[in-house]
């Protein structure tokens, strides 16, 4: 190309000329690079004081768990059952929430199943969180569709065996072989056997391949003798339409699943179709229901009565449940028929102690953090915190975590105990403002009440006052006004939570009243209620407080 010809100017260029506009790379760069230069740059200037932060939070299974040896044990004493084929007993494990019983249970299941696919023994374990998953109807239908799941996965890996089968047999009856394999098969010592001895249409097979069911953790269907010539030696079949008549089957079978939507279904056609995808295999299933109490509070017991009588009816497989809850006395509400059945085997998980704690910690962090990123007397603190709430692991490596992210923020290089402080105060925080945020309106509208009078300098607040603000928030955003008995049922509520203080004090010969103080920050608090798109209708309520006050 010539020089009267030049090319046209790269995008690396420092200066162009593009449709009669000068431009520069600073120029053109400007929307895409300037807002990031400088934005993150600090943030990573400094060095990294995590090396995993996972470990530290609650969905991490560890491979060790400390000071709960016996627990796991125990459990593991009764699933062992699964591994010999036969239904292990159900078991109920209790335990205040961090004490490691989730964790524990999941390890366990880990153990179960890897060592069911070392010695080919079918077991399923499946975990529910039936704080999320909390009706009879969702529990079902994400149990069906896990089993049809694997159901289907397993008829392809059957399909793709028999397909290798059929090029084997391909291959063979391509070779130059006298014997007939519709007549015989080779027994793998020179000699014949008749294609009846194999085949499961003579019935001398106990497996029949028109049976949906595949037995074992590996179908004998396809194991043939090692030292047989003939594909189809040792198996059920005789000849190649035997072989595409089973991968008919299969692909039948797969076909007839049918996934259960989230809704919409009677509840018995969602149990018919677990019942149906969990016996479609021989195996051992361990069904493990997390926060089980939360499922019996909201949706009665018929879950648990149907899962625990599902074997009576099962033909080739086994359920077995684990129960896992934070209330030791919720089976207290359970029919005494569901009571006897579930709760054959109990686990109790103590809360943990301060050096218990401690070495929990410790055994995080190793993995956690990077050398020398903790301060000798960071683990110790944070264990002191959580020992005073119960015991509570969970809560210990919150705080642990919290307290390496805000000393990452700040650039420090080792975490001390000013970090771990401010953790403590950040998840309290934090824990009033989800708390605030999931209140229903009406609750939101007392406690906003309450918010306002207190900005307003009334303190030893009363029911009647909260009452009569709570009427104009009402107004203002045309919500139903609930009768003053009922606000001081919300009253308590929020004292219950925490939210507020209410002392039932004596007037004299003027009766009783509430006098009600706001025990969470006012600003973080009216914050996550303005957050409410109800709420924040509200332009300024001022002068309604105004009129009450001088009322």
């Amino acid at each position: 190309m010539s020089d009267d010809n030049p090319e046209p100017p790269r995008t690396d260029d420092v200066e162009g000329e593009t449709d009669g506009f000068s431009t520069t790379l600073e120029e053109t760069a400007i929307g895409d690079e300037e807002p990031s230069q400088g934005l993150f740059d600090d943030l990573l200037s400094g060095e990294p004081i995590f090396e995993n932060k996972e470990v530290l939070r609650p969905s991490y299974t560890p491979h060790e768990l400390p000071h709960r040896t016996d627990q796991i044990n125990k459990m593991a004493t009764i699933l062992v059952a699964a591994l010999r084929g036969e239904t292990p007993s159900n078991i109920l494990i209790y335990g205040k929430t961090g004490t490691g019983k989730t964790a524990s249970a999941k390890f366990v299941s880990k153990e179960l199943e890897s060592t069911s696919q070392k010695y080919s023994v079918p077991c399923d374990v499946e975990y529910i969180n039936c704080e999320v998953t909390d009706t009879q109807y969702r529990v079902l239908a994400q149990l069906a569709n896990k089993f049809i799941e694997k159901n289907e996965a397993r008829i392809d890996r059957r399909i793709d065996e028999l397909e290798d089968r059929l090029a084997d047999l391909e291959e063979h009856d391509g070779a130059d072989d006298p014997s007939d394999p519709a007549e015989q098969s080779t027994d793998g010592t020179g000699g014949t056997v008749p294609t009846g001895d194999v085949s499961s249409g003579t019935g001398t097979d106990p497996q029949s391949p028109s049976s949906p069911v595949e037995t074992g953790g590996s179908s004998n269907e396809l194991e043939p003798d090692a030292d047989s010539a003939h594909p189809l030696a040792s198996t059920p079949f005789s000849d190649r339409e035997e072989v595409l008549a089973r991968i008919d089957e299969l692909e039948a079978d797969r076909e007839s699943f049918q996934e259960v939507p989230m809704t919409g279904w009677p509840t018995d056609r969602v149990y018919s179709v677990f019942f149906e995808a969990v016996d479609y295999d021989e195996r051992v299933v361990v069904i493990m229901l997390d926060e089980i109490d939360k499922l019996v509070e909201k949706s009665g017991d018929d879950t648990l009565y149907n899962l625990s009588r599902m074997n009576s009816e099962l033909e080739n497989s086994r359920v077995s449940i684990i129960g896992i809850s934070n209330d030791l006395k919720f089976t207290d509400f359970l029919d005494p028929r569901v009571k006897s059945s579930l709760g054959e085997e109990e686990i109790v998980f103590p809360p943990y102690d301060a050096n218990q704690l401690r070495d929990i910690l410790q055994h995080r962090s190793n993995v956690a953090f990077k050398a020398d990123a903790l301060s000798d007397d960071v683990i110790p603190l944070c264990a002191a915190f959580a020992a005073q709430e119960h015991g509570d692991a969970r809560r210990a490596l919150d705080l642990l975590r919290t307290a390496g992210e805000l000393a990452e923020r700040s650039q420090a290089e080792t975490i001390v105990e000013k970090h771990v402080r401010q953790a403590q105060d950040k998840i309290e925080l934090d824990r009033v403002v989800e708390v605030v945020r999931t209140l229903p309106t009406q609750s939101k509208l007392v406690l906003f009440a309450i918010i306002l009078l207190e900005k307003n300098g009334v303190h030893s607040i009363n029911t009647g006052e909260v009452f009569n603000i709570y009427k104009r928030l009402c107004e203002e955003i045309d919500a139903d006004v609930l009768t003053q008995r009922r606000v001081t049922d919300l009253i308590s509520e929020l004292d219950m939570l925490g939210i507020v203080n209410a002392v039932v004090v004596s007037k004299g010969r003027y009766g009783r009243t509430k006098e009600i103080s706001l025990s969470v920050p006012i600003d973080e608090t009216e914050a996550v209620l303005l957050s409410d798109s109800r709420l924040s209708n509200i332009d300024d309520i001022q002068p309604f407080v105004q009129a009450r006050f001088e009322n």
